[in-house]
This record gives structure tokens, C-alpha cells and sequence, in this order.
């Protein structure tokens, strides 16, 4: 039990600065995210690597990973907060019909 976690512990201490650093950068991620919340689901996320695996993923290609994450989450959902209007506007877009 007390390598699970230790592993947990490790998965935090590789990931936290990871997304404070992303979230500095981008803010989408300030206004769409909470930091925290998408610390503890990458956490679970990457937790179902054995810590071999996890270790073996260059601290680059993890930000990367993560970056692609965090803007599907933050993007998921963003259909959602469009009012009829700018909702037939962007099916007109995605459709390339012309926009009356």
C-alpha cells in the first residue's frame, strides 16, 4: 500500500508544475479550468501506467500530452455556451454555407 502511494505522491510532484506552468500560458485554461481539479484527473489518468512506463516518458512529450488534454477539456462543452443565434452561425461555418 505504501508504494501505491508513493507512486501517487510521485504522479503529483511530475505533474502539478506541468499544468501550473500551462495554465500560466494559456488562458483559456484560466477562465475554462480549475488547476486542482485537473491535476487529480491527470493523476488518475496517467495512475493507470505502471511506474515504469510513466518514468519512461520524457518530461516534453508529457507536456505535450498534457497540453492536448487540458484543451480538450477545455473546449468540450463550448457548443454549449453558444446562444441559437452563434449556434446556427457556426453550423452555417461548418457547412460552408454563406451566413445571412
Amino acid at each position: 500500500m505504501q508504494e501505491v502511494s508513493s507512486y501517487h505522491q510521485e504522479l503529483i510532484n511530475r505533474i502539478s508544475p506541468i499544468v501550473e506552468n500551462l495554465f500560466k500560458g494559456n488562458s483559456l485554461y484560466q477562465v475554462k479550468l480549475k488547476p486542482r481539479e485537473m491535476i487529480h484527473m491527470l493523476v488518475e489518468l496517467f495512475g493507470q501506467f505502471s511506474p515504469e512506463e510513466m518514468r519512461e516518458i520524457k518530461d516534453d512529450d508529457l507536456t505535450d500530452r498534457i497540453d492536448s488534454i487540458l484543451i480538450l477539456e477545455a473546449v468540450s462543452g463550448t457548443l454549449n455556451d453558444l446562444t441559437p443565434e452563434q449556434i446556427a452561425i457556426f453550423d452555417a461555418a461548418v457547412e460552408g454555407r454563406s451566413i445571412r
